[in-house]
């Protein structure tokens, strides 16, 4: 941070008279003086600190999800740093985001492990993980009191070129189609824009995941490339235009909060003094909990009042046989890896935790 300059008064015998500065100056006394006088409102001219940060969000989300945070940082910077965002895609392709941090390409990213494929054991956990929250509060509190945060810390640890800073909790992830989904087997053939931990899960029920640039999502639903999205919440849907082209909402969610992270290049990161990292933690943060608002209340409203979707559902006995199978799924995760492990259980243990807390926790 500039330092900010001496404003101590000047009084008595020390106090230069305009008689005494003209006096001085004939023997280069006025350059000394006119440079005392002058140098404690010259602030630093040095460069500003450039970043490029890509989220894995398009445009319209993004106004959301990131763009508050960056404006508050570069305004909060105060010249001293300036983050220019990038959305989806802009600079390189949203799988090729892990790949572009480690070697420099850009200086920063937010989104989830699985979806920039982040070669760390613990990457199926980003995103959405079956079943694995209820409400969105639950993923700060696995982070913060759970030991998420230092088994993040501990996994990116091990990779070269790449900090993992901090994650946060997004929406419920929801299936939004053209055609309507009211049994397991209305899935089978339904070819979805999703994440791939969520995608690989689902597709055990017939759902197809298939990948396309986010800006291309909208018209491969309408030309039929796609049948619908297995991405994200209704808060979404709603914004980014996808509930325009979908007809259906199916009121069973396969988890209740999409895990994301910021993430920034080893070397970028370095080169920022720790007050403006600091500075970006907290702006990081700001976010974190604008989302939780921004979700949580956009989530209820548009269930009750939103009518650009007819609402389905799968009766809860069928929907429980797939709540049955994802202790399977986390079962083949947690032998993937020690690490993997450790967070499986650790979901476990929550779990049981909230199941036997009662309300205001859970209500069923």
């Amino acid at each position: 941070m500039t330092k900010k300059p001496d404003k101590t008064l000047i009084t008595g015998a020390e106090k230069p008279s305009r008689r005494r500065f003209l006096k001085t100056a004939g023997a280069g006394g006025a350059a000394v003086a006119a440079s005392t006088l002058a140098a404690p409102a010259v602030l630093s001219q040095s460069a500003p600190i450039k970043w490029r940060l890509q989220t894995y969000s398009g445009a319209p989300l993004g106004a959301h999800v990131i763009k508050p945070q960056i404006e508050a940082f570069n305004k909060a910077a105060n010249g001293e740093m300036e983050i220019e965002l990038f959305y989806a895609d802009q600079l390189v392709p949203t799988s090729e985001l892990f790949r572009a941090l480690q070697n420099g390409t850009i200086d920063a990213v937010q989104s989830d492990d699985a979806t920039m494929a982040s070669p760390v054991d613990i990457s199926v956990f980003g995103g959405y993980f079956p079943f694995s929250t209820r409400y969105s509060l639950d993923l700060p509190v696995l982070f913060n009191y759970y030991g998420l945060n230092e088994i993040w810390a501990e996994a990116y640890g091990e990779v070269e070129g790449v900090e993992w800073i901090s994650a946060g909790a997004w929406d419920p992830l929801h299936i939004f189609t053209k055609e309507p989904i009211r049994s397991l087997a209305d899935m089978k053939g339904k070819r979805v824009f999703g994440v791939p931990t969520a995608g690989r899960f689902l597709s055990r029920y017939g759902l197809i995941p298939v990948t396309v640039p986010w800006d291309d999502v909208e018209v491969a639903i309408q030309t039929g490339q796609l049948d619908g999205v297995a991405w994200c919440g209704f808060t979404e849907a709603y914004e980014v235009g996808w509930a325009d082209v979908c007809n259906y909402a199916l009121l069973n969610n396969v988890t209740g909060a999409w895990c994301g992270s910021y993430f920034a290049n080893t070397d970028s990161w370095n080169k920022v003094p720790p007050h403006l990292q600091e500075l970006f933690k907290i702006t990081i943060d700001q976010s974190h909990y604008y989302r939780q608002v921004w979700y949580w209340g956009g989530e209820a409203k548009l269930r009750v009042e939103g009518d650009k979707m007819e609402l389905t559902e799968i009766p809860a006995e069928e929907w429980n046989t797939v709540v049955k199978d994802a202790e399977e799924f986390w079962a083949e995760v947690a032998g993937s890896s020690e690490r993997a492990g450790r967070v499986v259980q650790i979901f476990k243990d929550y779990t049981a935790v909230m199941e036997k807390v009662g309300v205001p926790y859970r209500y069923s």
